[in-house]
């Protein structure tokens, strides 16, 4: 099936039987974007923070991960700019250490066609193990943390970045070179890439 326009995926998703639970909340798939954004951030599945406020990224993840681009929260949150999409457009649940992972079968379905929508794009950041396994797929490294140091490697078109959750700290102090090597790079690309928008 072909869509005219992101809604119409929106209308298909929240249609889609597979969905009827959340439909059922009064949920909404949580994605943004247009047809000008020119940088797509993937991540996992929205918190429910997220998902009850309908603003992805509307937690301490997302202060950090705003930080990490060397954004404010408006040009972040501009669709012009940024195009939001996690593997997951709903609040998967609780498991037992956090949050549930997103649904295997989703982003498989509907990332292509939302990403046809979205003819602009110069960058698609993927925040975490599930966006970089699903977009990386063969290419990746055996470890995300060997992926993310490969970075350059992907670019123009992938930044891969593990996930800005304050449960990372213990990764970030092991691993020193991400704040001082991929950071100040990451963020010269934002730059570029919104200056010249």
């Amino acid at each position: 099936m072909s869509y005219n326009n992101l809604n119409d995926i929106k209308q298909a998703i929240m249609k889609d039987p597979d969905n009827i639970t959340y439909r059922n909340q009064g949920w909404e798939p949580l994605f943004s974007g247009n047809s000008k954004s020119k940088i797509m951030i993937v991540g996992q599945a929205p918190g429910i923070k997220a998902q009850l406020s309908g603003l992805t990224w509307n937690d301490q993840s997302g202060d950090r991960l705003r930080s990490w681009l060397g954004v404010d929260k408006e040009t972040f949150y501009n669709p012009n700019l940024f195009a939001m999409i996690p593997m997951d457009f709903y609040y998967p649940g609780k498991g037992k250490s956090g949050d549930l992972p997103p649904r295997k079968s989703f982003a498989p379905k509907w990332h292509k066609e939302i990403i046809k929508q979205l003819p602009n794009l110069k960058l698609i950041i993927l925040v975490g193990t599930y966006a970089t396994n699903f977009y990386l797929s063969d290419h990746q490294k055996k470890t995300l943390t060997e992926t993310v140091r490969s970075f350059e490697s992907y670019l123009p078109k992938y930044i891969p970045l593990v996930h800005p959750s304050p449960r990372n700290i213990s990764w970030h102090v092991h691993n020193p070179w991400f704040k001082s090597s991929v950071i100040p790079k990451l963020q010269l690309l934002v730059k570029s890439i919104l200056l010249d928008s």
